[in-house]
């Protein structure tokens, strides 16, 4: 359908000046450089039933485009579209649509490289990159991200805890600093809301998590403590990912100016990331639902992550 559509405007400029002005179509056909055999074929062609489906799913397709300011992929387009119009198009047609349409997801920049500090004290890789958690405050990661304040030589940081169970964001705090009291406040934000929790603590080895301040916090509240390797991000993985999903789509999303629209973006993405992002792992549930049904049942429902073979590998050498 969309390949008979690429010449329908010439086809529809051949009918129209033939009706309205007589003009030969022999002629127009060979000024447009199209075949009258292909014009006499669209004019009597009756669109079939798939065909329509795929002009209405492109229609789809561009809405959540732009709504979405250019963010989604094929697949979380085809989760997304599915889910909110209870429909079931595959990945392989939504793909080869948004091919058609010239639409395709931003491109995440690559990550800089950073120097490596002399720690005072660290603690194992006691998460072993298993992901993975079977209820709420189990296992916590966390980790300090950067943001440059466009037209001023100024940067600011966002600090945050993610649950593994839901990837929900437990607490941040957005500072001017990065500092030890921007990691402590957003420690104390996440206590406050979950006074409770023992989870497993995970970050990397930043001086703010090998800090005797931090460590201290983390026995004050009974939490053991793990850290990534060095050198080894993916073992943060849940984490790092969740920096890159934010840089990636919240530069599309919003006007950014100055700080003050910054740190309005970084709120309110974490907001929308919460409660209106749905995720394919979750079953197109958002971050803030699977959390809220697992706050009102006993056994909370299990999201295994898909097998990811750079894990497994890693697990057969270093997890005996």
């Amino acid at each position: 359908m969309l390949g008979k559509l690429r010449y329908a405007s010439k086809y529809m400029a051949v009918k129209f000046f033939s009706k309205t002005k007589k003009w030969s179509i022999n002629w127009m056909c060979k000024q447009l450089e199209i075949s009258r055999a292909a014009y006499y074929k669209w004019l009597h062609w009756e669109i079939p039933k798939c065909a329509l489906k795929n002009v209405e799913l492109a229609e789809l397709i561009k809405e959540y485009n732009e709504r979405f300011n250019h963010i989604l992929g094929y697949r979380r387009m085809t989760s997304w579209i599915n889910h909110f119009n209870h429909t079931d198009y595959s990945h392989k047609r939504v793909h080869r649509i948004m091919k058609k349409l010239g639409i395709h997801a931003v491109i995440r920049k690559k990550k800089k490289k950073y120097t490596l500090s002399t720690p005072e004290i660290t603690a194992e890789n006691k998460l072993k990159r298993e992901f993975t958690a079977s209820k709420l405050n189990e296992k916590w990661v966390t980790d300090v991200t950067e943001f440059k304040v466009p037209q001023e030589n100024k940067k600011l940081y966002l600090s945050a805890i993610l649950d593994l169970y839901d990837r929900y964001p437990v607490a941040y705090v957005i500072g001017a600093r990065n500092d030890n009291r921007l990691v402590l406040k957003t420690f104390d934000k996440a206590m406050e809301a979950n006074p409770n929790a023992k989870p497993l603590f995970h970050s990397d080895r930043g001086f703010q998590y090998t800090g005797k301040v931090f460590q201290g916090k983390l026995k004050e509240h009974e939490m053991e403590q793990s850290m990534s390797r060095v050198g080894h991000c993916i073992d943060n993985g849940p984490v790092e990912g969740f920096w890159g999903i934010i840089k990636s789509e919240m530069y599309q999303m919003y006007k950014i100016t100055d700080e003050a629209s910054l740190r309005f973006a970084i709120s309110d993405y974490i907001r929308f990331y919460s409660e209106e992002r749905p995720q394919d792992r979750y079953h197109c549930k958002t971050p803030s639902e699977v959390r809220r049904e697992a706050f009102s049942v006993d056994l909370p429902a299990e999201y295994p992550i898909p097998v990811n073979k750079r894990i497994q590998k890693y697990k057969e050498k270093w997890c005996v």
